[in-house]
């Protein structure tokens, strides 16, 4: 396991009863979102897709637009402040809506793939 980073958190994504996959949260990409989603965890929710290139699922986290882009590549982590969402791409794509970068996918991002609406996700912070 690397060593603890200021600007680098690694979190958990669980597809419950499915799949753990390993997330970074990067702080320099969006500053204010990505504290804010550190103090907020554990977060869960029903996943729910836009298109087949991005899976995502509802938060209570209320965060501004903060570094926005509409461009994501495969395992990229962006937050949709218009939905409260935390939104994870599966494909590169162009979703036509203005999200904050907030991280990246490290592990088995093909878990995504199999994940069905309604399945429950759960991000929380990893602990030795």
């Amino acid at each position: 396991m690397s060593s603890p980073s200021v600007s680098r958190k690694q979190i958990i994504l669980e597809i419950k009863g499915k799949a753990k996959i390993q997330c970074d949260l990067k702080r320099h990409l969006s500053p204010r979102t990505v504290g804010t989603i550190m103090r907020s965890l554990p977060l869960e929710g029903h996943a729910h897709f836009l298109g087949k290139s991005i899976a995502y699922f509802e938060t209570t986290v209320d965060s501004g637009i903060e570094r926005s882009t509409k461009e994501f590549k495969k395992g990229d982590i962006a937050f949709l402040s218009s939905a409260r969402s935390i939104c994870f791409f599966i494909d590169d794509t162009s979703p036509g809506k203005i999200m904050t970068p907030i991280g990246k996918i490290l592990g088995n991002i093909d878990a995504l793939k199999d994940v069905k609406s309604g399945d429950v996700f759960c991000l929380y912070e990893e602990t030795a």
